[in-house]
């Protein structure tokens, strides 16, 4: 195993436990999700009552930050709270949301980003015919990469990314892991969906489905009998690591190690590029891909209730 994937195997478990670690006092166990509520007494009334923005004798400390529900204990802003109750509930919420966005953008919201996300898009399927050639004549170049980020690998890597938060928040008794965890899982699933629905009306071939001596420009709608088999706009590998890496780094941002957002990011970016250089998809595939998975984890998942 070369330095590279000795790099990208550890990485997703370096994240997992920078994550845990980036509090150095455990939560109650009756703080996890779905624990029973104790009943109050009046040796945590102290620690329950809501700080005083006055100064009138309660502290702001992060303790009393943890019985706030909705508020970062950190920052002190509004986040959003998952459990394994209301995830069917607010997975639904989300889809409504998703799927209405179009309304909203004909009442002339969110257009930058929208025009940003589409021109790109665009712009990218123009490109695809003249960069797609490239990675096909040059495969041998891209063999040792392409190794690493073997499909199966990568797919291992995003699961392991969520199941170590999990797992990690459930040993240490800590209510934030698990909750970003929990997100994480939804955050896919919210993305995932939307990324099904067009890979079926789609149906475009992969580079790899093109003959040698074919053109890359009439990929659309030529993906096989099956809506989904063979359908490469937009990469599923990009939205789904562009989801889980997006809760993760926005969760972690602010908690005291800034480390944790630039490995996230530059490990979803280099499994991205990686479906470009096996030929598994085209430019435009990843980034419409990897757009939907951020986008849809970060202004919807994580837009607290």
């Amino acid at each position: 195993m070369n330095a590279l994937e000795k790099f990208l195997t550890i990485s997703t478990f370096i994240v997992s436990l920078a994550c845990a670690g980036t509090r150095a006092v455990a939560q109650n166990p009756v703080d996890l999700p779905d624990a029973p509520a104790p009943a109050p007494s009046a040796s945590n009334a102290r620690l329950a009552a809501p700080p005083d923005p006055f100064g009138n004798g309660f502290a702001f400390n992060e303790a009393a930050q943890t019985q706030r529900p909705g508020v970062d204990s950190t920052t002190g802003m509004p986040q959003r709270e998952a459990t394994w109750k209301s995830m069917p509930g607010d997975f639904l919420h989300d889809q409504k949301d998703i799927w209405t966005f179009p309304v909203r953008l004909f009442k002339g919201q969110h257009l930058l980003p929208a025009a940003i996300v589409i021109g790109g898009t665009a712009g990218l399927i123009y490109a695809d015919p003249h960069i797609s050639p490239y990675f096909r004549t040059h495969a041998k170049n891209w063999d040792r990469p392409n190794d690493v980020f073997d499909p199966m690998i990568t797919t291992a890597e995003v699961i392991a990314l969520p199941a170590g938060l999990l797992t990690a928040g459930y040993i240490r008794h800590d209510k934030r892991e698990v909750n970003t965890a929990l997100l994480a899982t939804e955050a896919y699933g919210d993305s995932v969906v939307v990324n099904l629905a067009i890979k079926a009306v789609t149906r475009r071939q992969r580079p790899t489905d093109v003959p040698p001596d074919g053109s890359f420009k009439d990929t659309f709608f030529n993906g096989g009998k099956s809506p989904l088999h063979g359908s490469s706009f937009p990469s599923g590998h990009s939205t789904a690591v562009w989801s889980v890496a997006t809760v993760v780094a926005e969760r972690y941002r602010h908690r005291g190690k800034p480390w944790i957002p630039i490995l996230s990011y530059t490990l979803a970016t280099a499994i991205s590029f990686s479906r470009i250089t096996e030929s598994a998809h085209f430019a435009s595939d990843v980034w419409l891909g990897a757009s939907l998975g951020h986008t849809i984890a970060k202004y919807q998942t994580l837009r607290p209730r």
